[in-house]
């Protein structure tokens, strides 16, 4: 293995878990890695999904912090997400219908160097309020108060599911957002890379010589491929219906949501509520590599809520006192990125 500041090194395997633009499945597959196309349409094999996003984190507290842990806003051609990330603090995503390449934030996802806003000047809280003017107060409590050097932003991309070629050549092997990228829509990115580890440890646990591991990952491969493909398509499935199939739902209390998807959203929310949601939720939650658990999930959760209850409440203390700390400390993305830096994630190629 090579690595980006000229180590090499040697073993009997390689896992690449590099990420999107992964330097060892650019190898492996013949890519190059974030080629892309001249109008971005297509990027190291991904396609762009039709929106970006854009996103920020505040301490909040609001009337049901404690009760619900993540809410969607649907509109068209755009929704906005916030989500109880603990610690008191809320973190938001708000995704809109155009062409990749519309920057305006900067970002510094994915382990990748954080770059610059393009207008230094523009309020970029204020911009994303212009897009969801007549939207829920809600939603603008959120950004209101959000600290404007909080919001970064990416192009979002996806990969079909890779049902003709192997996640393993030899003794290298793909896993998470590698080989299998999930719209963000279900939040299965990093679960399903975590069922993945899973896996792959379980099943090196059981090989018993360093000539059994290239089986040893075809086998890993045609293992998860099915799982991992229905739960890709059911990601897509649910980005491409809110904003395409979605609109404001029609109302008897306004005149806002008139078009015939309104209609439509209206009448689909029944079925998205009872049928649709409580299916979907039930398939990628019936996943019990372990079997049962007995009461230690119910024992977790009592423990867990008593401890978010006091940390929360100790953050919206400070802020209190301090206000929303706006002073130049890393985002949650960035702390994200400098953890996979720590790790070495992203330096890997395969040699």
């Amino acid at each position: 293995v090579k690595f980006a500041g000229g180590e090499e090194e040697e073993a009997d395997l390689l896992v690449g878990s590099d990420g999107i633009w992964s330097a060892v499945r650019a190898q492996m597959y013949g890519e190059e890695v974030k080629k892309s196309t001249p109008n971005k349409m297509m990027k190291q094999g991904c396609t762009y999904s039709g929106y970006t996003v854009f996103a920020g984190e505040t301490t909040l507290s609001t009337e049901d912090y404690y009760e619900t842990g993540y809410k969607v806003y649907i509109g068209p051609q755009r929704y906005f997400v916030t989500s109880d990330v603990g610690n008191g603090r809320v973190q938001w995503y708000a995704f809109f219908a155009l062409p990749p390449g519309s920057k305006k934030a900067p970002s510094g996802w994915g382990g990748s160097t954080r770059d610059e806003q393009k207008d230094p000047e523009e309020n970029l809280v204020e911009y994303i309020k212009s897009l969801h003017e007549g939207w829920s107060d809600e939603v603008h409590y959120v950004l209101d108060n959000t600290p404007k050097e909080s919001v970064e932003q990416r192009d979002l991309y996806d990969r079909s599911p890779e049902l003709l070629r192997s996640w393993a050549d030899g003794n290298v092997v793909l896993t998470g957002d590698a080989v299998h990228p999930m719209m963000p829509n279900l939040g299965q990115g990093g679960c399903q890379a975590i069922e993945d580890a899973y896996v792959l440890t379980e099943m090196l646990a059981n090989c018993k010589s360093t000539g059994n591991i290239e089986a040893t990952l075809q086998e890993f491969y045609r293992k998860r491929i099915v799982r991992v493909s229905i739960v890709q398509f059911l990601s897509r499935l649910a980005s491409d219906l809110i904003i395409n199939a979605f609109d404001t739902p029609w109302s008897p209390h306004d005149d806002k949501g008139r078009s015939w998807k309104s209609y439509l959203t209206f009448l689909w929310k029944p079925v998205l509520q009872y049928l649709i949601f409580p299916g979907q939720f039930a398939y990628l939650y019936s996943y019990h590599p372990t079997g049962s658990m007995g009461k230690l999930p119910a024992r977790l959760e009592e423990e867990w809520k008593g401890r978010h209850r006091e940390q929360a409440e100790k953050a919206f203390e400070e802020v209190d006192r301090k206000g929303q700390q706006t002073g130049g400390g890393p985002s949650f993305f960035a702390k994200v990125a400098e953890v996979g830096e720590e790790m070495g994630v992203g330096a890997a190629a395969a040699s």
